[in-house]
C-alpha cells in the first residue's frame, strides 16, 4: 500500500460538555475526523444528540475498564468497580486478576459486552475500538474485545504504536522501547482477525500535550502508511475535568486543532484525511 492517509481522534467524547464541544468545534471548523465515545460517561447522551449535526464525524467506542465509570450495576460486578461504580485504577494488580480468576473475566467480559450494547443503542456506526489508558494491550482485553466486538462490527482497532524516534523526542522512549513486543503481538492478532489497524499512532508520549507546534511536526515528518494522531481537547472549564487529567492542556490541543497552520501543514503533506471505515475506499484507491 502506498500513499498516507491520516486519521485525527478526539478520544473521551461523552465525558464532559467541554469535550463535546471541542469536539463539535474541531470537526467544523478544523481538522478533526474522528472521536472515541466513552458510553458510561455524564455527557454520553449529548455527545450521541451532537453527531447528528456532524456529519464527517467517524465515531468509534472508547472502551473504559479503568479510571471510569461501568455501565452495567455495580452489583453484577463487584471484583471490577466499587459501590459507586467506578473501575479501580491499579492496572497492574487488575491485569494478573484478568488472568488468575474465572470470576473475574466473566465480569470483565459482560462489562465490554454491556458497552458494546450501549454503543450500538446510540444507532451510530461503529467507526473503531479502543480503550482508555490504551488497556486493550492486554491479551485477555484484547481477545474480549475481538470475540464480543464480533457480534457488533467491530473492523478496526488502534494500535498504540508510536514511532521510537518519536517517543525519544518527547521523553518518552524506555516506555515505548517496553512496549515493543506487547504491541507486535496486538498488531498480530488483530491482522489475523481481519481488523484493519493503524501503521502509527502519535499521542502517547505527550498524552494532553500535542499543541499547534508538536502537530506541525508530526505533519511535517508523516510516516507513509495510515497515522492515527489523538488528542483530548475541551473547552475551558473551572477546574480539572477528571482528576487524572489535570496537567492536561486542553485548551492547547483545542487550538491545536482550530489551527489555520495546522490546516496548511495538513494540506502541505498531501495526505487523505478520515475515519477508519474511509480507509477501504482509500485501500482500493493507491493498493
Amino acid at each position: 500500500m502506498s500513499g498516507q492517509f491520516l486519521i485525527v481522534t478526539a478520544d473521551d467524547f461523552g465525558l464532559h460538555e467541554a469535550v463535546n464541544e471541542a469536539v463539535r468545534q474541531a470537526s467544523v471548523h478544523g481538522i478533526l475526523t474522528a472521536a472515541s465515545l466513552m458510553v458510561a460517561a455524564p455527557a454520553t447522551a449529548a455527545a450521541v444528540r451532537l453527531t447528528a449535526t456532524l456529519p464527517k464525524l467517524r465515531v468509534g467506542l472508547h472502551l473504559v475498564l479503568v479510571d471510569g465509570h461501568c455501565i452495567l450495576p455495580p452489583r453484577l460486578i463487584p471484583a471490577l468497580v466499587d459501590s459507586n461504580g467506578r473501575f479501580s485504577d491499579a492496572m497492574v494488580l487488575n491485569s494478573v486478576r484478568f488472568v488468575v480468576s474465572r470470576k473475574v473475566r466473566a465480569q470483565l467480559g459482560a462489562e465490554i459486552r454491556a458497552q458494546f450494547e450501549a454503543f450500538a443503542r446510540t444507532g451510530l456506526q461503529l467507526d473503531h475500538v479502543n480503550a482508555h489508558k490504551h488497556f486493550h494491550l492486554h491479551p485477555l482485553i484484547l481477545e474480549l474485545v475481538l470475540r464480543i466486538g464480533s457480534e457488533f462490527g467491530v473492523s478496526a482497532v488502534r494500535v498504540p504504536q508510536e514511532p521510537v524516534w518519536y517517543s525519544r523526542h518527547a521523553g518518552g522512549a524506555i516506555g515505548a522501547a517496553f512496549l515493543l513486543p506487547w504491541l507486535a503481538m496486538m498488531r498480530w492478532r488483530l491482522r489475523a482477525a481481519g481488523m484493519t489497524v493503524n501503521d502509527t499512532v502519535f499521542g502517547v508520549a505527550r498524552s494532553g500535550r500535542l499543541d499547534s507546534q508538536a502537530l506541525i511536526a508530526i505533519l511535517a515528518h508523516l510516516p507513509p502508511g495510515v497515522t492515527e494522531i489523538y488528542l483530548h481537547p475541551a473547552t475551558h472549564t473551572p477546574g480539572p475535568i477528571t482528576e487524572s487529567m489535570s496537567k492536561y492542556r486542553h485548551g492547547d490541543e483545542l487550538e491545536a486543532l482550530l489551527s489555520p497552520a495546522v490546516r496548511e501543514a495538513v494540506v502541505a503533506s498531501r495526505v487523505v484525511c478520515g475515519g477508519y471505515r474511509d480507509l477501504q475506499t482509500w485501500s482500493a484507491q493507491t493498493c
